[in-house]
């Protein structure tokens, strides 16, 4: 099962060539057979630009997730515990095998036509 995520251009980039390999979110999919995550850059971009695997969903406190990933964040310690500013739960998606595309698709290319840019994620078919 694949899910399109909405990720700033600035961790896209990370993400693509490599130094950033955990994706973070205050909120994470129910759905345990999720094991692919669609990129989709958020404006000024507003392309889906690739697609990567997911290793695994780390879920813990915000200070243990840190110490698990610091290294591979691909973003500061500030910025990291802004975003998860008064949550006692935090989640880390390790990427692996990122496939960036050779064409980036705007997201009336994908599935129906019909899909909004998530303000988190939403499930895809294919």
């Amino acid at each position: 099962m694949k899910i399109l995520l909405s990720i700033k251009p600035k961790y896209v980039s990370s993400i693509m060539n490599g130094t950033k390999k955990f994706e973070f979110r205050r909120k994470i999919f129910k759905r345990k057979d999720v094991d692919t995550v669609v990129v989709y850059a958020t404006k000024p971009i507003g392309k889906v630009v690739g697609e990567f695997e997911i290793k695994q969903v780390i879920s813990d406190t915000p200070k243990s997730v840190w110490n698990m990933t610091a290294q591979y964040a691909g973003l500061d310690k500030l910025d990291f515990y802004n975003y998860f500013e008064g949550l006692d739960e935090a989640f880390a998606i390790q990427i692996s095998k990122v496939t960036p595309y050779k064409k980036q698709l705007d997201l009336s290319e994908l599935e129906d036509g019909n899909l909004r840019a998530p303000q988190s994620f939403i499930y895809l078919n294919g």
